[in-house]
């Protein structure tokens, strides 16, 4: 019998298919371990149900169905019906309408309040781990101090502040009196005030445990600028723990927002929030 060729394997042929395999980012590896993970999937769907039927009752009254503000003396207090799925108020307002204008004011001061609180928080935690010993002393001094002053009532001194302000541009009529959208807009800078410290200290443990690893000595030794090191080995390796500072931070800022609405202090009757209702 004729002996077949059998193809002899190269002792680095292995390391030829892994060079030549198309490595996979930090954005797609994160997705695919969030895919793999039913819970957070589920979860992830409901939020995602719950902000678009608020963002759609804005724009729809398909699914709002009733104006939030506007009272009808003839049905109040009405139990759960065809007309009106969760019932009125003693006024006659439709509640499913003013759940989903509660729920939408709050949902745009808990992702605007997020997006202020990662700005300052994660400028505020690089600097001060990367700057130098002076800057990083200063900064968290200053971290330390807007972290020891009480949350709620730096949030009500910073916001009554903020409403005695003219706004020409944001208010509704006349500029001495904030309308709905300033009253937002003041709402969301008073609680990022008190948030952000949580975020900078947690960023700046990050980045001093990051520039000590031996892929960023490599990076610096290869000769890569300080700014690229910051964007590309040391700012990604933060976003898992930035991630879920945020998704607590969300709730927390809703969470604020209703307590200020439950006292008197949140949107502006006879508009619904979360905490008036």
């Amino acid at each position: 019998m004729a002996a077949t060729d059998q193809p002899i394997a190269q002792p680095f042929d292995f390391l030829s298919e892994q060079l030549h395999t198309k490595q996979r980012g930090l954005w797609a590896q994160a997705w695919q371990r969030l895919l793999r993970n039913r819970l957070a999937v589920a979860a992830g769907v409901i939020l995602l149900v719950i902000a678009a039927v608020s963002f759609a009752a804005d724009v729809s009254r398909t699914v709002q169905r009733y104006d939030p503000t506007v009272p009808d003396f003839q049905a109040t207090e009405q139990n759960p019906s065809w007309d009106h799925w969760l019932g009125t108020d003693t006024l006659g307002r439709d509640l499913w309408s003013r759940l989903l204008q509660g729920t939408l004011f709050s949902l745009k001061i808990g992702i605007g309040t997020q997006v202020i609180v990662l700005l300052i928080g994660v400028t505020i935690g690089m600097a001060a781990a990367l700057a130098g010993r002076l800057s990083d002393t200063v900064l968290m001094w200053i971290t330390d101090l807007a972290y020891a002053f009480p949350d709620l009532l730096a949030i009500i001194l910073l916001r009554q502040v903020l409403l005695g302000r003219n706004w020409p541009i944001i208010g509704e009529g006349d500029p001495q009196i904030p309308g709905l959208n300033g009253v937002l807009l003041v709402t969301i800078i008073a609680i990022s005030f008190v948030s952000w410290t949580t975020v900078a200290r947690l960023v700046r443990g990050q980045m001093l445990s990051i520039k000590e690893q031996d892929y960023v000595t490599a990076a610096r030794a290869m000769g890569a600028s300080p700014w690229r090191v910051v964007r590309v080995h040391m700012l990604p390796n933060t976003l898992s723990a930035v991630i879920v500072s945020a998704t607590f931070g969300i709730p927390l800022a809703i969470f604020a927002e209703a307590t200020l609405g439950f006292i008197g202090l949140g949107v502006p009757p006879p508009n619904a929030s979360l905490g008036s209702l």
